[in-house]
């Protein structure tokens, strides 16, 4: 028997200073599409990752918090943690605090400077447990080959990820994995963990075909629309007044997953 389980690891809510969307929002996105789970990869604070994995399971998802953090050599992914690391301490120190707290500390982006990946050189130094190769931002493909050349030549499982910044565009690239001897019912945070840890992944991040992606992003476009007019019809349209995270919260606390 064996299960395969589809997650995009690297997304970002509105609580990121370059994130538009609450994280309800993106954990619908990732279930319309069928992903099993989404991890909220906030820039350097983790509350709402934190709350995106316990609403995760309202959505048939597995609930994974992580964070994506700032390290004195570039960006590092860490999932599985609640708390913050540290932030601007050495790479190779992040990812033993990482695994302290049993977690997964994965490399996004390497050698991608313009976006704060770390540098070749410094990347030697450090052990992390696996290597983003397949970035859908990545404006040409040359980068995510690169990554993927050099988790292959150092034994690194792989992993892609959409680093997605609006609702439209979670699982434009996701992880799949492949589990035996674990049915549905058993699926679990530490089960997914442990898999990429493994090495059990796979990347899908290919070009999709021009129609499904339109059906992609309109499918994303309306339910967007019927957030904020749901928010809207119980405030009397003063979402114009407030944040776009209060706006959020309020919308949770009058739903029926608050219930």
């Amino acid at each position: 028997m064996s299960l395969t389980v589809r997650i995009d690891p690297h997304v970002h809510s509105e609580a990121s200073y370059d994130g538009a969307d609450p994280s309800e929002l993106l954990l619908e996105q990732a279930a319309e599409i069928g992903l099993d789970a989404v991890v909220v990869t906030d820039h350097d604070v983790i509350h709402e990752s934190v709350r995106a994995a316990e609403l995760a399971p309202m959505y048939g998802l597995v609930g994974i918090p992580g964070v994506e953090v700032s390290t004195a050599d570039g960006h590092l992914l860490a999932l599985g943690v609640e708390e913050m690391p540290p932030r601007r301490a050495p790479m190779a120190e992040t990812v033993a605090w990482v695994r302290e707290r049993d977690g997964v500390a994965i490399v996004p982006h390497p050698f991608q400077r313009s976006r704060h990946g770390v540098r070749k050189r410094r990347l030697r130094g450090v052990d992390p447990d696996a290597i983003e190769v397949f970035n859908s931002w990545a404006f040409t493909g040359w980068k995510n080959r690169r990554a993927r050349r050099y988790a292959d030549a150092y034994g690194y499982p792989g992993v892609a990820g959409s680093d997605a910044h609006k609702v439209g565009y979670v699982g434009r690239a996701y992880t799949e994995i492949e589990l035996e001897d674990v049915d549905r019912a058993e699926l679990t945070t530490d089960v997914v963990l442990d898999a990429i840890r493994d090495g059990a992944t796979g990347v899908e991040g290919r070009r999709t075909p021009m129609p499904t992606s339109a059906r992609h992003y309109a499918g994303a476009g309306v339910r967007k629309s019927s957030f904020y007019a749901k928010y809207g019809a119980y405030r009397s349209g003063s979402l114009a007044k407030t944040g776009m995270l209060g706006a959020a919260r309020m919308l949770y606390r009058v739903s029926p997953l608050s219930r």
